[in-house]
């Protein structure tokens, strides 16, 4: 039994069979619509989510299976101070697969080695977000046909930006990649991911806080907003949260092929000028990581 709490716990081989089981779904859904038929996800959200726990919901029912579960701590017997190894020992009781979103760093991981199914981290804290990776992945291979030879600019909060880390980890395992990593200085990647991540893979990067200078370098641009939940100081995260706002004369000097992406939800830093614009693929993101969910639904089921 495996769980998916890291994007490292996959290997590139088995990112690409995800992306190539994904992209099957999506030219031949009725193949796959009952092949979860008889199976239950548990969705354990500790935390606010729209995209995420609606697309593993709609993953599960487009694969035939059903879904329970609750979408904050309030309704669940967290609040009455329930550890998460005893929520997951319990769950494993009525469900086949858990996903699970927490506040709090490494609490998915606790809950995979309480939990007696396989364990999908969906976001914990500042730390990691596998399965946005996985929407992120498929879109850059159905926009750009690979991995190899990008030059992906990450922008805003790279410091706690969970889905920058992990998909700069999950990056960092092709070739010819190079990093521009464009923010303010007290959002700044954190230095591990520097050292442990970038430096170790080799991996060409720059550190800027001018966007539209590195702009016409980008074959990718990763918009990300300044994370309001994440700050100590509200003074803090009203100075920097408009640190950075896309806007179309902002694309004048980028390329014709640029791939403008975004985890959402989007506060106001890309304008909604620029959702009409071809080169925009946040709700093309939205759509494929339902796709991979399914996939990776699929995977850990050993369906």
């Amino acid at each position: 039994m495996r769980s998916l709490i890291d994007i490292l716990d996959f290997t590139t081989e088995e990112l690409d069979q995800l992306i190539s089981v994904a992209n099957d779904i999506i030219a031949n859904p009725q193949k796959y619509s009952e092949k979860c038929k008889g199976k239950k996800l548990a969705t354990l959200f500790f935390e606010p989510s729209t995209r995420t726990r609606l697309s593993f919901e709609a993953a599960m029912y487009e694969l035939g299976g059903n879904v329970l579960g609750f979408s904050e701590a309030n309704s669940s017997s967290a609040a009455k101070g329930e550890s998460v190894a005893d929520t997951a020992k319990t769950v494993s009781c009525y469900a086949d697969i858990i996903a699970m979103r927490h506040p709090k760093e490494g609490a998915p991981y606790v809950a995979s080695l309480n939990a007696s199914i396989p364990v999908i981290n969906a976001g914990d804290g500042g730390h990691n977000h596998p399965t946005q990776t996985l929407a992120d992945l498929l879109t850059i291979y159905r926009e750009k046909g690979g991995f190899n030879n990008l030059t992906i600019g990450f922008c805003g909060d790279l410091k706690f930006g969970r889905t920058v880390h992990s998909l700069i980890n999950a990056l960092a395992r092709y070739s010819g990649i190079k990093v521009v990593l464009i923010s303010p200085k007290e959002l700044m990647l954190p230095g591990y991911v520097k050292t442990d991540v970038l430096e170790k893979n080799n991996i060409s990067y720059t550190e800027t806080t001018d966007l539209e200078e590195v702009m016409p370098q980008l074959d990718i641009l990763y918009m990300t907003r300044v994370q309001r939940e994440r700050f100590f100081n509200e003074e803090d995260y009203l100075r920097l949260k408009d640190s950075y706002v896309l806007t179309p004369d902002k694309l004048n000097e980028a390329k014709s092929d640029l791939s403008i992406m975004h985890p959402l939800p989007r506060v106001n830093e890309i304008s909604v000028a620029i959702d009409d614009d071809p080169r925009a693929c946040y709700f093309k993101q939205v759509l494929n990581g339902k796709y991979m969910r399914m996939a990776l639904i699929l995977k850990l089921l050993e369906v």
